[in-house]
């Protein structure tokens, strides 16, 4: 009885310094002046917004006539979730490394903290937007709501791994920074948000589908979309990719923290 009293205690405190590091992140990004901690949700809005626009004024076509703003939204703002979850979790140990001298802190606070609002704001973002076009008769209402949570919430632990990865080796390595940058971009048309595994020849899709983010594109937009389309993605694989990145990633923390953190 005293061990689970004392597990959960830890993790009360734990939590309060994870909170108290993401007021401390909020701050630090984004101030007191103008809308202040609002940019959390209007940042990536933005970006999704921009996005949205350009497809629009382009007249940009999909195979199956899916109409071109769900198509964005659903597409992009996965991009944003996974994304700035691993390059806002890159580097950030030194800026904040005087923090873990205080005995509660550790550095793996310092990622969940960066972490959570990362997936705060692109989730606040897609909440929003999707309600703002609902409103506004340029999107249907979600089919499947259940569905597109659950892609959701695996492109947010995925986020989670590849923060806790990037975070740890860019510590070891500025250059392994630089090559994430790299490897983000490449991975950005080939994450799922700009076209659908079904509209790909059978050899492109094997590829594709090896990339752990495009499962969790297409269960999002299986769910926003129904039976418009026809989605590819394996559950038991998502699950797998997710479990194996954490885990790589809470090992590479574990080890950058034991050479950090002071005695």
């Amino acid at each position: 009885m005293k061990q689970r009293t004392s597990l959960y205690r830890s993790f009360q405190i734990q939590c309060r310094v994870v909170g108290a590091l993401l007021m401390r992140e909020i701050l630090t990004r984004y101030g007191r002046h103008n809308i202040g901690f609002l940019w959390i949700f209007f940042e990536p809005m933005s970006f999704t917004l921009g996005v949205t626009a350009l497809w629009i004024a382009a007249k940009a076509t999909h195979g199956g006539n899916l109409p071109i703003t769900a198509f964005a939204v659903t597409g992009y703002s996965t991009v944003l979730l996974w994304r700035n979850c691993a390059n806002r979790c890159a580097l950030a140990i030194l800026p904040n490394q005087s923090l873990l001298y205080h005995r509660n802190v550790r550095v793996i606070d310092l990622f969940l903290a960066r972490v959570v609002l990362e997936v705060a704001g692109a989730t606040m973002s897609l909440i929003f937007l999707t309600t703002f076009f609902v409103a506004l008769g340029m999107m249907a209402p979600p089919q499947n709501i259940t569905l597109m949570i659950a892609g959701w919430i695996y492109l947010a632990f995925l986020g989670m791994g590849l923060g806790f990865t990037v975070g740890a080796l860019s510590e070891k390595s500025e250059t392994l920074d630089r090559i994430w940058h790299t490897i983000a971009y490449l991975l950005f048309p080939l994450s799922g948000a700009p076209f659908m595994v079904e509209w790909l020849p059978p050899v492109a899709q094997k590829f594709v589908l090896l990339i752990p983010m495009v499962h969790g594109v297409e269960m999002l937009r299986s769910g926003y979309f129904g039976t418009l389309i026809k989605p590819h993605y394996d559950v038991s694989y998502m699950i797998t990719s997710d479990l194996i990145l954490l885990f790589i990633g809470l090992v590479l923390v574990r080890d950058v923290s034991m050479r950090v953190e002071p005695e």
